[in-house]
């Protein structure tokens, strides 16, 4: 991982764009990514893991928070072209790359958005995030509060959480603090726990 503080809005350091090749929903993709970014060299661990893990989206609504240079963003509009994918984050460098890496793809379904920029009356039906666990445990429940309270009914949120960074006591507090939603462990690979929370259809409850 690059050593900059990734979630900073404007990375120190030149933004020198290179050359990409990673595997994204099956293929080979040729991408560019660059500096000041997280996991700027490919495809990082936990992301990795909740490729692997989480099933196929669904909905027309689909987020990912904290989308970097754009694998879990790319991969939901690869899987769900009909679906409108929302790539948020507060670098605007990661916005770029995502925006230059979906049109490299021919995908027209991905809009990049600085966290305010997203409309506040909007709600996701899917979620994946590799969630900024180094920005600190005060901001990063901060950002899930943000977004995660705005999953549609019946929605549902996929979390990719290094054990030995807290992936345990943070599912223990989105329990706490997330009433009425479903909150559970879905796996566990490589050290990395991949965490489900659902949103109650209106009348019923999250599973």
């Amino acid at each position: 991982m690059d050593s900059q503080h990734y979630f900073s809005s404007q990375p120190s350091g030149p933004d020198k764009r290179r050359p990409l090749a990673v595997v994204l929903d099956g293929k080979e993709r040729n991408l560019v990514t660059s500096g000041g970014i997280f996991s700027p060299d490919g495809i990082d661990k936990g992301t990795g893991i909740l490729l692997a893990e989480a099933p196929e989206p669904i909905g027309p609504h689909l987020l990912d928070i904290g989308c970097g240079w754009g694998p879990l963003a790319l991969t939901l509009a690869l899987k769900s072209p009909g679906s409108t994918v929302w790539a948020v984050d507060v670098n605007e460098r990661s916005l770029s790359l995502t925006r230059d890496n979906a049109a490299a793809l021919g995908l027209q379904n991905v809009r990049q958005s600085l966290p305010d920029d997203v409309p506040s009356d909007l709600r996701f039906d899917t979620i994946w995030s590799n969630p900024p666990i180094r920005i600190g445990k005060e901001a990063l429940h901060s950002l899930l509060l943000m977004w995660l309270p705005r999953l549609a009914d019946g929605g549902t949120a996929w979390l990719v959480v290094q054990k030995n960074l807290g992936a345990d006591s943070l599912q223990r507090w989105l329990a706490d603090q997330m009433s009425g939603y479903s909150v559970s462990r879905a796996g566990t690979s490589k050290s990395f726990r991949t965490l489900k929370i659902v949103r109650p259809h209106l009348g019923g409850t999250g599973g």
